[in-house]
């Protein structure tokens, strides 16, 4: 099967990789870096990632490796709080609150995990699929989501307790 040349890939597939960044990071501005990180890491080796693989798993791994690696550096330039910060929604239509509440919840969630939910949940992919894409096994993209559902059904209800 002939793989198409990076630039027509990209022009292709480059809206879905944004959806997706947005979806792991939950910001605009670093999907659109991530994505950047990952498609400029991925130039240089195009002809063997489009050859010898998947294209589209291997940059969306380097899309959540980069959120990792920029967390990671934005983290240790932090100062732990007690306090959490929750940014106000967007958009203030009623509609879009249940679903933007989702989100500031998935927002909380470990990257990887993030990412396992917004695959499975959003992207529709199965375990085999997102196990390629995370690099780990199936077994582990089922814990992710297991613990990402445990903790998002813990915040829910302790707010409804509260």
């Amino acid at each position: 099967m002939e793989r198409p040349e990076f630039d027509d890939w990209v022009a292709q597939r480059g809206a879905a990789l944004l959806r997706f960044a947005y979806l792991v990071t939950r910001d605009h501005s670093r999907a659109e870096e991530a994505v950047q990180d990952a498609l400029i890491s991925a130039y240089p080796r195009w002809k063997k990632i489009s050859r010898d693989g998947d294209p589209e798993a291997y940059v969306r791994r380097s899309i959540v490796n980069a959120d990792i690696s920029r967390w990671r550096k934005f983290f240790r330039r932090e100062t732990v709080t007690d306090e959490l910060f929750v940014a106000p929604s967007p958009d203030p239509a009623l509609a879009h609150a249940d679903a933007d509440a989702v989100w500031v919840l998935c927002a909380t969630l470990p990257t990887k995990q993030r990412a396992a939910v917004v695959l499975r949940y959003y992207e529709d992919l199965p375990d085999g699929d997102i196990a390629v894409i995370l690099e780990c096994s199936p077994a582990t993209v089922r814990s992710q989501i297991h613990r990402a559902l445990a903790t998002l059904r813990a915040t829910v209800t302790e707010e409804v307790n509260r």
